[in-house]
């Protein structure tokens, strides 16, 4: 558009003070912002580097609760997730005028939770403040720096008015999204839902201590325990000497399908969708119709060799997460514990309505997850786990509720 400027009446000297020599709009842009995607690719993915923040909390690990610790982990306001980490900037302990960084976390101390302060300051040795609540830990800090500003004549401080978990983060909104879309936390009787549960679930974490029926918790006779009996606890001890099992597959092939392959890789988040399952935990549901032997979803994840899927193994266990592996072959296993995607949410039914299959493509072997049948929309999809038969108290109860239902997964 061109815009011309008028001179007035009157001399060309009046008129100069009046000529527009410039045209200037002030124009308001929107950005739509997919803030759902946003949280859930920090909280799934930490290792990419992005973070979270709200204000001067900057939250780094959402954390994992298992149905044992779901009694003690929680307050009618407040739930406590085991490996919750968030760094907060506030006043420092050693100078009035200061601020400095406090790393908030939540562990396990014995079956209870124990609260954690990491006081960060420049020029300082790291500070370990620990107790067994947020305020009473929190109430370390704020008493040194209520004093330090007093002396130094700054704004005072009412630290009896502040609230530890709100310092911790665990109470901001977005956070309590998450903690409330945690698995299982349905077993916190005392606590006061402040969202509700949503049926689908927005945020898939990165690990589920108790997400599908492969991470079933059980116990033993003798001693009660958490044992992870899983494809991926299956795959742990089948990778090591051959103990338990891990959801086999048919022999590698190379497949012909990879038109078919390139689609479901660009459109299967229109495929599946997360939600609660009738069967355990979390399961992996039907957005549309699918048809028979449609590709729908691939399972993800790092490919390892025994070795390796070993010594993870260990690890994840002794970080009390759960461990989500897939048997290739007799040499390599998919690691989705923390690269995984969706699949590792997937049941197992006695009569499934899907199969998992490997195939040869692009170089590489890749697990991909196949409707055996026509799949109405909203249809939980499964397939067979296909364990090693085990007798004795390690046996895994099936919930998968088909008429010729095996009774146990293994």
């Amino acid at each position: 558009m061109l815009c011309h400027a008028h001179r007035p009446r009157g001399t060309a000297g009046q008129a100069l003070e009046h000529e527009l020599r410039c045209f200037a709009v002030f124009r308001r842009v929107y950005v739509q912002r997919d803030e759902v995607r946003q949280i859930a690719t920090a909280v799934q993915q930490p290792e990419l580097g992005y973070t979270f923040r709200v204000g001067s909390l900057v939250l780094h690990a959402i954390g994992q609760l298992t149905p044992l610790q779901m009694s003690a982990f929680h307050s009618p306001t407040t739930i406590f997730p085991i490996g919750y980490e968030a760094c907060r900037i506030y006043w420092s302990m050693r100078h009035g005028n200061r601020r400095c960084r406090y790393v908030c976390s939540v562990e396990d101390n014995d079956g209870f939770p124990e609260f954690t302060i990491r006081v960060v300051e420049q020029g300082y040795q790291d500070l370990i403040l620990t107790d067994t609540s947020p305020k009473g830990v929190w109430d370390k800090v704020l008493g040194p720096v209520s004093d330090k500003r007093a002396e130094s004549g700054t704004l005072r401080l009412f630290p009896v008015y502040l609230k530890g978990e709100d310092l911790f983060g665990l109470t901001v909104p977005a956070v309590t999204r998450i903690t409330e879309s945690l698995p299982g936390v349905e077993a916190c009787f005392r606590y006061s839902f402040r969202y509700g549960r949503n049926p689908l679930v927005e945020l898939p974490l990165m690990f589920n201590p108790a997400g599908c029926a492969r991470v079933e918790p059980r116990t033993s006779s003798s001693h009660t325990s958490l044992v992870v009996s899983s494809s991926s606890a299956r795959s742990n001890q089948n990778v090591a000497q051959g103990e338990g099992g891990v959801p086999h597959s048919k022999t590698p092939v190379v497949h012909p399908r990879s038109s078919q392959y390139r689609w479901m890789k660009s459109e299967w988040r229109s495929n599946v969708y997360l939600a609660c399952s009738r069967i355990q935990g979390l399961g992996l549901f039907a957005a549309r119709d699918i048809e028979k032997q449609t590709m729908v979803i691939e399972y993800n994840g790092t490919v390892l060799r025994n070795e390796v899927a070993i010594r993870k193994a260990k690890v994840y266990r002794s970080q009390n997460r759960a461990v989500f592996m897939f048997r290739i072959d007799s040499e390599h296993v998919v690691d989705a514990t923390q690269s995984g995607g969706l699949a590792r949410y997937i049941n197992h039914s006695c009569a499934p309505n899907c199969v998992a299959e490997v195939v040869t493509f692009e170089r590489g072997y890749k697990i991909i997850i196949s409707c055996n049948r026509r799949v109405e929309k909203g249809e939980e999809l499964c397939f067979d786990y296909q364990f090693d038969a085990i007798e004795g108290q390690h046996k895994i109860a099936c919930h998968c509720r088909a008429p010729e239902c095996r009774k146990w997964i293994n």
